[in-house]
């Protein structure tokens, strides 16, 4: 692995919360990932939806295959710009460990639910996820990540929160940047993301070719794929199109982002920091990757069939929050432990880390 000098080095790394003996066959992002890989909140993504709920049907996206899909395109990136691959990874497979059951809907919900007490951050919540939550080691709670992925792993956090998490939240409250990986991260969830939305969408039958070719950027790959192909399934035609935008996105990113480097030239991850945001799209692919955004929202995000969803989730949550603000002693005593203090905050860890599945099943017994 060859590292440009603005490139995250584990071997400067700013170091864990505990110590630990380093590791002879792996280094400290390797560690990082392999944590990740094998904790709890991690399995649990299978069971949560993306956008569609989790028994909607087995071809759907869930958060662990769209977390290991952003993990695919952050390592390409990375390799591209000369950047640390293996940290890459780590942040995308652990972007999402915090989001709550069926999505959006249900971060909103619990957010709502938590308005007395504090309110609710799917990217903060991640990070209690890896620094607090996951019970694995005798010495220390929570997985020790690198300050480097916990850096990367709370994308968004607001200045109140920031000003509680010492250093990883530092950089909310000066105005800086993360690293090059974390902001290739950033923009590979943002690729996959959409794209993926709409080969789930399609497939859903929420979205049609006809309306998709109103979007410029699918428009652009699908004329490609007409004029490869004469004669193909609509199945194998919205494979094509995917795969050519997610093509050109990536491209598109490596270019940008090369020529913003050049540009401002940065020695080392501490320049980085200082600069301003260097992994991006080019202006027209921006626009266009918005508009796509914002097709997705109006034809599939607010379609009469998600919205309701998105309302029974909604309920769902406050179904459960209220009966457990009411019950605090029916949260699992192995889950709780010695945190009843903060019951809501309490409440909020526990449902967070519910798969669909499992909170469908839970409200529905109450």
């Amino acid at each position: 692995m060859i590292l440009k000098p603005y490139a995250a080095d584990p071997l400067k790394t700013l170091g864990r919360q505990y110590i630990e003996t380093k590791s002879s066959t792996r280094n400290d992002f390797q560690r990082d990932r392999d944590r990740i890989i094998h904790s709890s909140a991690f399995r649990r993504l299978e069971y949560k939806t993306q956008v569609f709920v989790n028994h909607e049907g087995d071809m759907f996206r869930t958060r662990l295959t769209h977390s290991i899909e952003v993990s695919q395109i952050s390592r390409g990136i990375a390799r591209t710009l000369g950047c640390h691959e293996d940290l890459a990874e780590t942040i995308a497979l652990a972007h999402d460990l915090g989001h709550t059951p069926f999505g959006h809907a249900g971060q909103d919900a619990l957010n709502n639910c938590m308005k007395l007490h504090g309110g609710f951050e799917h990217n903060l919540q991640s990070l209690r996820a890896v620094d607090y939550l996951e019970r694995r080691y005798a010495s220390f709670d929570g997985l020790n990540l690198t300050f480097e992925s916990r850096e990367g792993i709370l994308k968004h956090c607001s200045i109140k929160n920031a000003k509680t998490l010492g250093s990883v939240g530092e950089r909310f409250i000066k105005k800086k940047q993360p690293s090059l990986e974390a902001q290739i991260v950033n923009i590979a969830d943002e690729i996959a993301y959409n794209n993926h939305d709409v080969d789930d969408g399609f497939r859903s039958g929420l979205l049609n070719f006809k309306a998709l070719m109103e979007n410029n950027l699918f428009s652009r790959c699908a004329k490609v794929v007409d004029e490869t192909y004469s004669n193909i399934k609509d199945s194998q035609k919205i494979n094509e199109v995917v795969r050519r935008m997610i093509h050109l996105l990536i491209e598109d990113v490596c270019a940008q982002s090369k020529k913003n480097l050049d540009d401002y030239q940065p020695k080392s991850i501490d320049n980085v920091r200082g600069l301003p945001h260097l992994i991006d799209f080019s202006p027209g692919v921006k626009k266009e990757q918005h508009e796509l955004k914002q097709f997705l929202r109006r034809a599939m995000y607010e379609h009469p069939h998600v919205d309701k969803m998105t309302q029974n989730a909604g309920k769902t949550i406050e179904k459960l929050f209220a009966y457990y603000i009411k019950e605090p002693k029916a949260i699992p005593e192995n889950f709780s432990m010695d945190r009843m203090d903060d019951s809501a905050r309490v409440i909020a860890d526990y449902i967070a880390g519910m798969t669909d599945r499992f909170a469908i099943q839970a409200a529905s017994k109450l």
